[in-house]
Formats: C-alpha cells, sequence, structure tokens
C-alpha cells in the first residue's frame, strides 16, 4: 500500500480510502469484517458523511457501534467526515458547521476528527462563518484538519480569503469513464470538441500547484451512479478487454487495474472505494502502487472512449 504525506498537514495516508456510505444495514461484525480487511491490506483512512445511510449520521454511528480502536490505534488511522447537505438544499452557515461535527464525533465514538471537509459547495456560504466555525473547532481540539468535496478553484479561494486552517483535500469525481478532470487538459484548446470544454476550471492543476489532495470519489462508477463500467462489455467492450489483458499482465483483477489508471497519476490522488465486499477491497488495494506504463494508462484512456487529439 503506498502511504502518502499529505501535504499542509501531518498526516501519513493510503491512497487508498474506505468509504463508508453503504454500511446503515450491515450487522457489527460485517462492519468490523469490512473494516478489517481494509486494515489487513493496508488501508488507514476511512470516510463518512452526516448524511450517509438516510437518517443523519446514520453510518457514522453504525461505525462507531461496531469499530472500537484502542489509543494507539486510533492515533494510526485518519477518520474523515463531511457537512453541508441537507433535505433539498446545501448549508455551510456556522451552527450547522458546529453542530455536525459535534454529533459526527458522538456518532463516530471518537474526540476528535482528523479531516472534515465541506461536502457540496453551498452558493449562499458566507465564507466568513465558515471561518468562524472552522476555528473554533481547531481551537477545541475537536478537528485536526479541513478540505472540501467537489469545489472549483474559485470556491477554494473564495473559502482561503477568510479561512486561516489550510484545506488539505478536495473529494472530487474521478473514473476512467468520468474524467473531465483529466480529459479536458489533455484535449485543450480543439474546437468542436466536447472534450475539451473545462467543466472545473482547471482543477486537477490547481490543486496539484496549491498542494491541495484529490479523492476520487466512484472511482469505478460510469458516470454518475449509473452502475460500474468493469465487466460491461455491451457498454464498454474494448475498456474491459484492455482491463483483462493488463489485469492478466499484472497478475491482478480488472478491479485493480482501473484504481491503478487513478493512483498512476503523479498527482498522487487517493482512490475512495465505496464497496461492502471486503474481497473488492483487497482487489481494489493491488492497485494502490501497480507501475502502470504511460502507454498502458493511455492505451485505457481511449478504451474508455477518450480522446488523443
Amino acid at each position: 500500500m503506498k502511504i502518502l504525506p499529505l501535504p499542509q498537514s501531518n498526516l501519513q495516508a493510503s491512497n487508498i480510502i474506505l468509504g463508508l456510505m453503504r454500511i446503515a444495514e450491515l450487522s457489527d461484525q460485517d462492519i468490523r469484517t469490512l473494516v478489517g480487511s481494509a486494515i489487513d491490506a493496508g488501508v488507514n483512512v476511512f470516510d463518512h458523511a452526516d448524511i450517509y445511510g438516510g437518517a443523519r449520521h446514520a453510518c457514522e454511528e453504525r461505525f462507531g457501534n461496531a469499530v472500537t480502536f484502542t489509543g494507539a490505534e486510533r492515533e494510526n488511522v485518519i477518520i474523515q467526515s463531511k457537512v453541508g447537505i441537507r433535505p433539498g438544499y446545501f448549508d455551510f452557515s456556522r451552527e450547522h458547521i458546529l453542530t455536525t461535527a459535534r454529533e459526527a464525533l458522538v456518532a463516530l465514538k471518537t474526540d476528535y476528527l482528523d479531516v472534515f471537509l465541506l461536502h457540496r459547495p453551498d452558493t449562499l456560504v458566507e465564507p466568513e462563518e465558515v471561518a468562524s466555525a472552522f476555528a473554533e473547532l481547531h481551537e477545541q481540539g475537536l478537528v485536526r484538519n479541513f478540505g472540501v468535496s467537489n469545489h472549483t478553484p474559485g470556491q477554494i479561494e473564495l473559502l482561503k480569503k477568510y479561512v486561516e486552517q489550510p484545506l488539505i483535500v478536495n473529494q472530487v469525481q474521478l473514473s476512467i469513464t468520468h474524467a473531465p478532470l483529466i480529459a479536458s487538459g489533455i484535449a485543450a484548446n480543439m474546437a468542436g470538441l466536447d472534450q475539451s470544454i473545462s467543466r472545473d476550471n482547471g482543477l486537477l492543476d490547481y490543486a496539484r500547484l496549491n498542494d491541495i489532495t484529490l479523492q476520487a470519489w466512484s472511482p469505478f462508477q460510469k458516470v454518475f451512479f449509473d452502475g460500474v463500467f468493469l465487466g460491461d462489455r455491451e457498454a464498454f467492450g474494448p475498456l474491459n478487454d484492455v482491463l483483462d489483458e493488463l489485469a492478466a499482465k499484472y497478475g491482478v483483477t480488472p478491479t485493480a487495474i482501473a484504481t491503478a489508471w487513478i493512483t498512476r497519476h503523479p498527482a498522487n490522488i487517493q482512490v475512495v472505494l465505496g464497496t461492502t465486499n471486503p474481497g473488492r477491497v483487497a482487489e481494489a488495494a493491488a492497485g494502490s502502487e501497480l507501475p502502470l506504463t504511460r502507454e498502458e494508462w493511455y492505451r485505457l484512456f481511449t478504451a474508455a472512449g477518450h480522446t488523443l487529439p
């Protein structure tokens, strides 16, 4: 497992993250087995959000009830959560940020969050309120680091004007088949080509220039919760052919190759898994440090339907 020093922090993080958004219906034992399999594979980052599981803090509470860390074990794992999505609207108000963070700590049965992220951009954000909430949580030792999710460079810059703590991560959607984050730059300035349209205002380069670690959610999804591309030969036959070929070459599964397509990028992107299958966690972890060549990386890119001008 590749361990990354996350810039602007003292965190040493695995480049594979276990997302816990689907554990609400699992038994305590199944949750412990899932988390244990991730730790055995070298994963040390566990991703939550207040909205996961339907009811507020449902998955966080399931995790907190099922998994107990000793003091030393807690220092060796990174627990992160998110705030901001409410039924029908987004909310980055000071009160909601503070309340959500404190409720998350109770649900997770932990004294602090390693990272706390703003979930979806709230266009009504008052950055001074975010700054005030973050300062209070940090000063009280309840949150050690902060970040965002699904934010553009401009939105991050607006927050940075007021927030004193570094914004160390940005969690965004990325897979081989859903890759505007990468694909638009490859086809820059190509008139008439949809791929050349920048949909995030140059977020990839911005993150690298500003020491912000990107975390890729839905790494195996076709587009937006439309199912996985792995094994879908009707929609992605050429891509699955290349995945199978490279899986055979490296002695891993196609899941590992799809993971490696992301981890191979020099931006040191972390991959957020959403599976509840311990075996799938192990398969993905095998792609943590898999050394795809440039040619292999671009073969996967074009097989997924992207254009090389």
